[in-house]
């Protein structure tokens, strides 16, 4: 495969429109299966509260993978991300209802470099709370 967005067709600030992916328990539950990470702050509502947290909290991992999910999706290629890095910087809280919470993440183009590939910021919400910061990713375009 190869990157469906071409080079020549995106701007030093340009904006990705942002997208809201959804996470329910089950959502942490299916993860920590994948993963391998069954710490109870991330199904456990009770134990959660013990340790101090407001209720149960999303993976790390879970939330920068819906990041990597909108980059790879925008550029229409897994293949086309070369080189992607976050910092976790806020908590996503998982409700035990039916709405869950939402990770809303969207993106700018923020340089254009040689061999048509491309850095793309990306900002994740959950509510008002910046869940990620210094979160990047470099593309190769077609």
């Amino acid at each position: 495969m190869a990157a469906t967005v071409r080079y020549d067709e995106v701007e030093v600030g340009q904006e990705l429109p942002v997208v809201g992916y959804n996470v329910r328990r089950l959502n942490l539950v299916m993860y920590a299966g994948a993963s391998g990470d069954f710490n109870q702050i991330h199904w456990n509502e009770r134990f959660a509260r013990t340790v101090g947290l407001p209720d149960v909290i999303a993976h790390g991992m879970f939330t920068m993978a819906q990041a990597g999910r909108f980059i790879t999706d925008w550029a229409g290629d897994p293949g086309a991300v070369l080189d992607f890095g976050v910092r976790f910087s806020s908590m996503v809280i998982v409700p035990d209802d039916d709405q869950g919470a939402t990770i809303s993440v969207s993106g700018v183009v923020e340089e254009k470099l040689e061999d048509k590939r491309v850095v793309v910021g990306l900002t994740a919400k959950a509510g008002d709370a910046r869940v990620l910061s210094k979160a990047r990713a470099v593309v190769q375009l077609s």
